[in-house]
């Protein structure tokens, strides 16, 4: 990344370590703790290492259902390698470049690793569709926090299988070499528009692929998938019912989960503080003076720190090749696009 982008990201989680310190000390000198007991923790991790194997085993079933050879352990590091670009680059931009490369290194040739990929945001969607309706019926007097997991968590949802769709009719559609007027007027001409043709080439061999797929291994996947959507669910109930206090269980369960993809649309990294304002403005009258403090810090050690701290043991200079290769092609854009417009006869 650029330096420019480099002091963005720092400047986001000083705001994000900052906006933390702040409400820790003030809830300290109310009283409140940092520490809790080490079964609070035992279940937080629980839930932890549960959710990452899962997605992993998601990665590497769906895989298999589309006759792809994938290991677990390459699976794995797809897996933390994502969540490490994604924690340090604007609205969790790097992390489907830090998944490919990846799997690129890994031998898998490009059609199988979109095929992967998107397997995984599709399932992803489907999960969490699937989570928010049992959810639904579960807390079903909940009340406005569950409206509100709805509208977040169901709009992200709703995005992502929208443009899957929208990408799948776009790629069967012959478009011709030259960009149209509607890829004109939206800044895909030139050079982009190149990129979006092979794009709409690889969509096709995926789609393809898609066809032939084993169901039995796509529903043991799927299954994978809900449970580590679920597991998202369990680590502020697990710290804060665990260390003995008395909460209800649907704004425990339900607020983490709508910050965590409510975040996905903030532009800076981690949230730049935004999470942990909405953590407390939602959940301080709920959890209490005494363990507010130590639940905000766990929770989102346990939801975020720790996913930076293994994604850049496991994969950490892979993702970040992956997000200086990423920010190497926008770079190569913007140069086309001025020459573009320098010399206007390249246009044409």
């Amino acid at each position: 990344m650029t330096w420019r982008r480099w002091l963005f990201t720092a400047l986001s989680f000083a705001a994000v370590i900052g906006v933390s310190a702040y409400f820790i000390v003030g809830w300290r000198r109310e009283g409140g703790a940092i520490a809790l007991p080490l079964q609070a923790h035992l279940f937080a991790l629980a839930a932890v290492v549960t959710e990452i194997l899962t997605r992993s085993w998601k990665i590497t079933w769906s895989a298999k259902a589309a006759h792809i050879d994938l290991g677990f352990m390459t699976a794995l590091r797809t897996t933390l390698a994502g969540d490490f670009g994604a924690s340090i680059t604007p609205a969790r931009s790097g992390a489907e470049p830090a998944r490919f490369l990846v799997l690129a290194e890994s031998g898998v040739p490009t059609s199988s690793a979109l095929v992967v990929l998107y397997a995984e945001l599709f399932l992803e969607a489907l999960s969490l569709a699937t989570v928010v309706i049992i959810v639904a019926i579960v807390f079903r007097h909940a009340g406005f926090v569950l409206g509100a997991l709805v509208g977040v968590v169901g709009a992200y949802a709703g995005f992502v299988l929208g443009i899957a769709i929208l990408a799948i009719v776009l790629a069967r559609r012959h478009v011709g070499d030259a960009a149209p007027r509607w890829a004109r007027r939206i800044g895909l001409g030139g050079r982009r528009w190149d990129m979006t043709q092979r794009w709409f080439a690889q969509v096709r061999t995926t789609v393809d692929s898609v066809r032939h797929i084993d169901l039995r291994w796509a529903a043991a996947s799927y299954t994978m998938s809900v449970i580590h959507v679920a597991m998202r669910l369990c680590v502020l109930p697990a710290l804060v019912i665990g260390a003995g206090a008395s909460a209800p269980l649907a704004p425990l369960a339900l607020w983490p989960l709508g910050f965590l993809y409510g975040a996905a649309v903030v532009p800076a990294p981690g949230g730049g503080g935004a999470v942990e304002l909405a953590f407390r403005a939602a959940l301080a009258g709920v959890i209490g003076k005494r363990y507010f403090a130590a639940a905000l810090l766990w929770w989102r050690f346990y939801t975020f720190y720790i996913y930076i701290v293994l994604g850049a043991i496991v994969a950490g200079n892979t993702a970040l090749r992956a997000v200086r290769k990423a920010q190497d092609i926008e770079e190569e854009f913007e140069d086309a696009d001025d020459s573009a417009v320098s010399n206007p006869q390249i246009v044409r």
